[in-house]
């Protein structure tokens, strides 16, 4: 499964471009060191953390995309850091 598929399939909202990428995997947690220490490069992050450390430790990772929870939705600096990065950033109410 790629991103744009993931995105599809979950009716996920598009936060920033869909850069298409391969997922290996899924990680989820709300703690920043737990996914710098265990995610895996090419885990999608599902997290209600939407603050720029999210997008740091996603893109040292090298996580293939980052959905956030609860309808949460970042601030537009952190769209333009996850856009920076070429990390896909979606919302769902789920």
């Amino acid at each position: 499964m790629n991103t744009k598929q993931l995105a599809e399939t979950l009716e996920l909202k598009a936060l920033t471009k869909i850069f298409d990428k391969p997922i290996t995997g899924v990680y989820i947690s709300d703690m920043v060191s737990d996914v710098i220490a265990n995610a895996k490069p090419g885990n999608v992050l599902i997290t209600l953390q939407a603050h720029n450390n999210v997008i740091a430790a996603a893109n040292l990772v090298d996580i293939s995309a980052i959905v956030l929870t609860r309808g949460r939705l970042p601030a537009d600096d952190v769209v333009r850091l996850a856009e920076k990065a070429e990390i896909p950033l979606f919302s769902t109410e789920l």
